[in-house]
């Protein structure tokens, strides 16, 4: 991760800074790496980089999507992500890839599944591992999404690992949240937990097209049905539930369509800067629980002190209660 300044050890901040606002793409790759750097000297310097860029934030809309595996969010995005570019736009994607608990490998394949997409000169593709993060983002996502925005990038897309009870986090750091669903493989609406279809702002069924199109049309009513049973969402949202092929390329104009729907919406009834600034202040309190951890477990002697708590837990000598209190104390 950090090969990048093993190579040029000098980094120049105002020379980052400058290059990431000029909408250089290797300047915020070299940025969002930097970010993502353990190094306790990078850590500083990327603070004070996303402090510097902050500043000159520009006018963009952050999506996240999220699906079940096998849903081809990939292909999906690249679809998506070209037609947004023959529109004008230009497109960042952050797709995050799961890693392994074991080994803590990523596969990072997505520039080789968006082919067409990361050739094009107005997109940008940035895989990272999730690491340890819960909620299918990696813990610089926030960081690295205002990274794009500072190098010109109007939407910026957020792909997470998958679909589940941790899933969620994207949620908390995007405008628009679109979650990707299948039709055809039995009990839809058991298929998939019901807080996230709660928390989605647009449910949209992919591979709807040849042999699969009468299912896809069949789910799209259960869908419906089940919306409808929500509580309202603090947008004052209704929720579209749609069709779209990928693979056909049917069906995206329409999912964009109804983003700027939302947009305009979520502008006029003020939702949109307030979510935004509910999203700053979360993510504050996350930094603050984060730095509190990375605190404490950088402490002197605190490995030694907590394999010793280990062992008598183990034995049964002491409670875990007890254990904590003495390692706080």
């Amino acid at each position: 991760m950090d090969s990048t300044f093993r190579r040029t050890p000098d980094i120049h901040l105002q020379d980052l800074i400058d290059g990431l606002l000029s909408g250089n793409r290797a300047f915020l790759s070299k940025a969002i790496t930097l970010v993502e750097s353990k190094k306790a000297e990078h850590k500083k310097l990327s603070a004070e980089l996303v402090n510097a860029v902050i500043q000159h934030e520009k006018e963009s809309f952050r999506i996240g999507i999220t699906g079940v595996p096998g849903v081809g969010k990939s292909t999906f995005i690249e679809a998506f992500g070209k037609m947004l570019t023959s529109k004008g736009k230009k497109v960042a994607v952050l797709s995050i890839d799961p890693s392994s608990n074991r080994t803590k490998g990523s596969i990072l394949g997505d520039k080789t599944r968006m082919d067409e997409l990361s050739r094009d000169p107005n997109a940008y593709i940035r895989p990272s591992a999730s690491g340890a993060t819960l909620g299918g983002v990696a813990s610089n996502t926030r960081e690295s999404i205002l990274l794009c925005e500072a190098a010109g990038y109007d939407v910026v897309i957020i792909e997470t690992v998958g679909v589940g009870q941790s899933e969620t986090v994207v949620k908390d750091m995007v405008d628009y949240f679109l979650l990707l669903m299948l039709a055809g493989g039995g009990d839809e609406l058991q298929g998939i937990k019901r807080g996230i279809m709660e928390m989605a702002d647009h449910i949209l069924i992919n591979k709807a097209d040849k042999d699969n199109l009468k299912a896809a049309k069949k789910a799209r009513e259960d869908y419906k049905n089940a919306v409808h049973l929500f509580p309202p969402n603090d947008a004052e949202w209704t929720v579209p539930v749609g069709l779209c092929s990928a693979i056909e390329k049917t069906g995206i104009d329409d999912a964009w369509n109804e983003i700027d729907n939302y947009a305009q919406h979520t502008q006029m009834n003020g939702w949109f800067n307030e979510n935004r600034r509910r999203q700053a202040i979360k993510w504050f309190h996350e930094r603050v629980r984060a730095r509190l951890e990375e605190d404490f477990y950088s402490k002197p002697n605190i490995k030694e002190e907590i394999k010793k708590r280990e062992e008598l837990i183990s034995s049964q000598k002491i409670s875990v209660r007890k254990a904590v209190d003495e390692l706080f104390s």
